[in-house]
């Protein structure tokens, strides 16, 4: 019985660092954005620098999760926690180098003047950050719902995301002054669309937690 209370506070412990680091996740999603728009450079460094600490982050509870399998042997329950957990950390590192990777696209344009005003690339990354809060917010509340609805938003970021391109095309073909710009705009929507597909992961291993069934929702 005590062993079990010893896994159990590990189980929680390593349940608050997953919440801390995609904690970090999110506000290096909103970081970058807010640099897009306001062409903060310093701000987009920070960005860039606080990756290597969410890196860290990972390692971490990768660290711990291995070290619970190895020690504890976790009933079936538990050892499809941990899998998944391992999983979710690999994909909110991810969704910060994508910020990391907008950032580095910001620094390359912040001293121009912007091609068009940002309208829908804005909108599309508060969709695809959104995606990522309520995917944690399903983990912590155990709700596959959520989950679902998560995966479901996928799409709508998709359909952004061709939009945005099929518009900065249409400049290019227009302006070919507009080209190298509107290259770059196109790496950052392209990032943000991966940034929903890792949180349509995200939310596929949270109902995994709950249920026991995993399948790509990812459209």
């Amino acid at each position: 019985m005590a062993t079990r209370h010893v896994f159990d506070e590990n189980l929680r412990q390593l349940h608050l660092d997953v919440v801390r680091m995609a904690s970090l996740v999110e506000k290096s999603i909103e970081e970058a954005i807010h640099a897009l728009k306001q062409k903060d450079k310093e701000l987009a460094q920070r960005v860039i620098e606080q990756d290597d600490q969410i890196d860290e982050m990972e390692r971490t509870i990768e660290t711990k999760c291995i070290k619970l399998i190895a020690t504890q042997q976790p009933i079936a329950k538990d050892l499809r926690l941990i899998t998944s957990i391992l999983k979710m950390i690999t994909d909110l590192e991810r969704i910060a180098d994508h910020s990391a990777d907008i950032s580095e696209l910001i620094l390359q344009i912040a001293d121009e003047e912007y091609i068009k005003p940002l309208i829908d690339i804005p909108k599309m990354a508060k969709t695809a950050r959104e995606m990522v809060k309520n995917a944690i917010d399903a983990y912590i509340n155990n709700d596959v719902a959520a989950a679902q609805q998560v995966c479901m938003k996928d799409k709508e970021v998709d359909d952004y995301f061709e939009l945005i391109v099929d518009d900065l095309q249409q400049l290019m073909r227009k302006n070919p002054q507009c080209i190298n710009q509107a290259t770059i705009f196109i790496l950052i929507v392209k990032y943000i669309e991966k940034i929903a597909d890792h949180a349509t992961n995200i939310g596929e291993w949270v109902i995994y937690i709950i249920t026991g069934q995993h399948e790509s929702l990812n459209g």
